[in-house]
């Protein structure tokens, strides 16, 4: 069978790392596939998942006894590793389960369950949504393995913060959202209380249903630090909604309240996090070409 990229991962590819170094890899994601395949597992190709997500491709695939699975391949910048050992540790655990399979070399490949990978929890009414989502991300949260190699929060904060003070540099009138964004980051980082492993990216498209269980979460970015950091994404969910309500400020600053209480995480610093994160995400959206989401997630973070 061909393994044709979908259109949505070409095109976020590009914005990420560039037209041709996604060029390249893509060029060369015909023989990465063909590899995971043939790996040892005798997996059998049933066809891609589309449109899928904006950082891997997703092969739906039998293994030899009929089981389905699902073969996931992402470029090296995306770290597969790191996603193999952090599903490796949750061993399904709220998360998609790691299926046993030799490594696959270079290919940057996971097998993984396969989940209904076309229900999300944004599938859902947003109360109910977001109650499950917290109750997913609540079983993530747990001590990371001895000896691990993830990054921390206070790591990957850091080397995001050189692309904000870049996006103030070239538009002052971010300036002020991105100083009160960094200002936060540091008494955060300074005071942070624990360090947990976390998802890294949680999000409602990122809970999937399953048939083990209800609701599982894919697609970790993993790290380690305060649950607070983890949870403020999720805050910014259909944040396109927010922006399109007359009552977006007044919802936004509840949810920050309502998570915060529901998950026994510090208001305080649930919303400094909050804050950090929408203008990150913000500003990375504006450097990579994606303007409209880039001023949606600052109207968001103006909100706070």
């Amino acid at each position: 069978m061909g393994f044709e990229p979908p259109p949505r991962l070409v095109r976020a590819l590009g914005e990420m790392y560039g037209d041709g170094a996604a060029a390249d890899w893509l060029a060369g994601l015909p023989a990465l596939t063909e590899r995971a395949l043939t790996a040892g597992d005798d997996l059998t190709a049933e066809r891609v998942a589309a449109p899928g997500g904006r950082s891997s491709l997703v092969v739906l695939v039998r293994r030899a006894d009929g089981t389905p699975a699902a073969l996931k391949i992402a470029p090296p910048p995306a770290e597969p590793e790191q996603e193999r050992a952090a599903l490796e540790h949750w061993n399904g655990w709220g998360a998609v389960k790691l299926l046993e399979a030799p490594e696959t070399d270079a290919s940057g490949a996971l097998l993984l369950e396969r989940l209904h990978h076309e229900v999300s929890l944004r599938s859902l009414p947003e109360a109910k949504a977001l109650l499950e989502a917290a109750g997913t991300l609540r079983r993530l949260w747990v001590e990371p393995p001895a000896g691990h190699a993830f990054e921390s929060v206070a790591g990957r904060t850091e080397r995001q913060s050189a692309g904000m003070r870049a996006a103030a540099e070239a538009d002052a009138e971010l300036a002020p959202l991105v100083d009160a964004a960094l200002a936060a980051r540091a008494e955060l980082v300074d005071g942070s209380p624990e360090l947990l492993l976390l998802h890294g990216n949680f999000r409602q498209s990122k809970v999937l249903s399953g048939e083990r269980a209800p609701w599982l979460t894919v697609g970790p970015e993993p790290l380690v630090g305060e649950r607070a950091y983890d949870l403020a994404r999720l805050v910014r969910d259909r944040v396109e909604d927010l922006i399109a309500s007359p009552g977006g400020p007044v919802t936004a600053r509840r949810r920050v309240k309502k998570l915060a209480e529901s998950l026994e995480v510090e208001q305080a610093r649930l919303h400094g996090w909050t804050l950090f994160r929408a203008v990150e995400s913000g500003t990375r959206a504006l450097a990579e070409g994606r303007r409209q989401m880039g001023e949606v997630n600052l109207e968001f973070a103006g909100w706070l």
